[in-house]
């Protein structure tokens, strides 16, 4: 199997509004939906299980019957952390799916995650055992000395940008987070990171630009602009 992880525990401080980003509404409908119909479209993806926000868990039901995303299964309570929220997923997903099955972790502010990218996830993680979305590092990038100052730079050829999809096999995440609990490790900001702190190699698969994650108003001023563009493309 191919599940969907969607995180959807946070309570976006840095938008401002008085609901969860994830929630907000954008030409009549929830972000939240948007990322949902992404997976639920995707032939390859089986199931789709929601980290949702403590309280919210009723409301994206309501939101997901009235979508018809009827591959959501699972609906579990977030943690404090994004970490932590992603331990709750997975513990559940340990009592419904295989441990070689595949887990494509996402994060539910990422609407406009294309079936492209979902596929390529998949592709890479049953080659190479893990697939992390990234995009180029196209800007210059400064090594920060203070706040407001930089002496030296950092050559952009040697990084990357990560996005979400993440993906890999659910043995793999149940043994990433029991050995991050024995090494005290309780904060690591995605799950690529994770791995990485613990020793892991982890490989890459294909983003994008318009795989945009919504953090502040101005990203969803420019998924508004995405959406219009790809309306646009439907009409010719």
């Amino acid at each position: 199997m191919n599940v969907a992880m969607l995180i959807a525990g946070g309570s976006g401080q840095r938008m401002h509004q008085d609901i969860p980003k994830q929630f907000l509404n954008v030409n009549d409908k929830p972000v939240i939906i948007y990322t949902l119909e992404a997976f639920q479209k995707h032939p390859s993806i089986d199931a789709i299980l929601v980290v949702c926000i403590d309280g919210w868990e009723t409301v994206l039901q309501a939101y997901a019957n009235q979508f018809n995303i009827d591959k959501l299964k699972w609906i579990v309570p977030g943690g404090l952390n994004g970490q932590r929220s992603i331990y709750n997923g997975i513990k559940e997903l340990e009592k419904h799916i295989k441990k070689e099955d595949t887990v494509l972790i996402h994060d539910a502010i990422r609407p406009m995650v294309s079936s492209e990218i979902i596929s390529d996830c998949i592709r890479v993680c049953n080659m190479r055992g893990s697939a992390i979305a990234v995009i180029p590092c196209a800007e210059a990038m400064l090594l920060k000395e203070s706040e407001d100052a930089a002496v030296s730079e950092i050559e952009r050829s040697s990084l990357v940008r990560t996005q979400t999809p993440q993906a890999f096999k659910l043995q793999k995440l149940l043994w990433a987070h029991e050995e991050a609990a024995k090494r005290g490790i309780t904060n690591s900001v995605a799950s690529c990171t994770l791995m990485v702190e613990l020793g892991e190699k982890v490989y890459f698969s294909a983003g994008s630009e318009k795989n945009v994650k919504l953090t502040t108003v101005d990203d969803i001023e420019i998924f508004k602009a995405l959406l219009a563009t790809r309306e646009d493309e439907w009409l010719k």
